[in-house]
């Protein structure tokens, strides 16, 4: 373990060496080493020290930084290290006292300054390398959002996203290089943007307009928000066991039987610190829970495509389990045996013998069995009456 610190983290802006903080330019003047990526070691012409240019992908330059471990290295990045930038992806190989970070304005900071919008109530995301549908829960008029996008072909491709969900009138703030001398900020809505010379680095605000269709943040979406085969949980019932299942931030849920992936997807849409895991047997599922958790945002679903209990070999830990398919004496025996104490289980069933095998875990083990009946308003020759679904039981209990 180092004993003082051989590594600084510098944020640079646009103005390259005067938006430093003295601290920032003694560790500068001081490192034998400098690394960044080309576009940050141009905004430095007069470096005096060896430098390394950072390779790409970002990735492999990693390996390389950690050879120089015990000289004094400056490692450039863009803004605020810490704030969807590459600070935590080079501190989570060192141990704290090996380093030390000097962060600048960040890209969001600056927008919001240009623009006059109140930050703690604006969406704020890093979309480099990630895909435009994390967007998706953020979108709802009158609301407004940063972006950060990698080049001008991304900031096409959102306007046509914006604009193929019905929000094409939303306007777009394009800011390029802010904060330095090639800053520039242009305004298009979503459908008519056709600017064809955006400059890297660039950042959109998004005044969300339109009447397109805003996915609602509460349990049980409508279940026109999956693609599905008919394999999902209803609407009624999904809320009742996102209910049961309690998510809460940092947790894990394992969705097992997945099959459209909706009680997965809607655990993360709770929170964006939950994690999830889908098993499905069926590759077609499997592909189908992919979209769906791609199309709300939320692709980091992981799915796994195999057969409880043997899938759930060697997987994270979970803090909550759904069984929503292939439920079994098997499966609940070896789930009752791994799950950790306190974890949360649900179980869904629908037949008389599942809900045979519920009735019995249930007196072995306690918790609540809950029966639950639904009933839809439909045409009855010239009038109305209640069309029943088909009973769930739900089993809920803390292992």
């Amino acid at each position: 373990m180092a004993d003082t610190p051989w590594l600084a983290i510098i944020g640079l802006g646009e103005d390259g060496t005067a938006g430093l903080s003295v601290a920032a330019k003694t560790a500068l003047a001081e490192a034998d080493l400098v690394t960044g990526a080309t576009r940050h070691l141009a905004l430095l012409p007069d470096l005096k020290s060896e430098v390394m240019p950072w390779p790409v992908p970002f990735d492999a330059g990693i390996p390389r930084l950690l050879e120089h471990r015990g000289r004094l290295v400056a490692m450039l990045v863009s803004g605020d290290p810490f704030w969807f930038g590459a600070g935590t992806s080079i501190t989570r190989h060192l141990v704290p006292t090996e380093w030390v970070a000097y962060p600048a304005l960040s890209t969001f900071s600056l927008a919001a300054a240009r623009l006059g919008w109140p930050l703690q109530d604006t969406a704020c995301l890093g979309l480099h390398a990630a895909p435009l549908s994390r967007l998706r829960q953020h979108i709802a008029p009158d609301r407004r959002a940063l972006v950060l996008l990698r080049d001008g072909e991304a900031v096409a491709k959102l306007a046509c996203y914006l604009d193929d969900l019905g929000f094409g009138a939303s306007h777009l703030h394009i800011l390029e290089a802010l904060g330095g001398p090639r800053q520039r900020i242009r305004g298009a809505t979503a459908a008519t943007l056709a600017f064809d010379d955006i400059a890297h680095p660039v950042a959109i605000g998004i005044a969300f307009a339109g009447g397109g269709t805003v996915l609602p943040r509460t349990s049980g979406l409508p279940d026109a928000w999956f693609e599905h085969d008919g394999q999902i949980t209803k609407r009624p019932v999904r809320a009742l066991t996102l209910s049961a299942l309690a998510p809460k931030p940092g947790e894990t849920l394992w969705d097992i039987g997945a099959g459209s992936g909706s009680i997965g997807i809607e655990w993360l849409l709770s929170h964006p610190s939950t994690n999830a895991m889908a098993f499905e047997a069926d590759p077609v599922r499997a592909d189908r829970i992919r979209n769906n958790a791609a199309a709300l945002g939320v692709d980091r679903l992981q799915v796994v495509e195999g057969r409880a209990p043997g899938a759930l070999a060697d997987q994270a830990i979970p803090d909550a389990v759904f069984i929503g398919g292939g439920l079994s004496d098997a499966m609940l025996d070896a789930l009752w045996k791994a799950l950790p104490a306190g974890a949360r289980l649900v179980a869904n069933a629908v037949t008389l013998e599942s809900e045979a095998l519920l009735a019995g875990w249930h007196a072995a083990k306690g918790g609540t069995l809950m029966r639950i009946e639904l009933s839809d308003a439909a045409p009855l020759g010239t009038r109305r009456g209640w069309r029943a679904s088909f009973p769930v039981v739900q089993w809920s209990v803390v292992s």
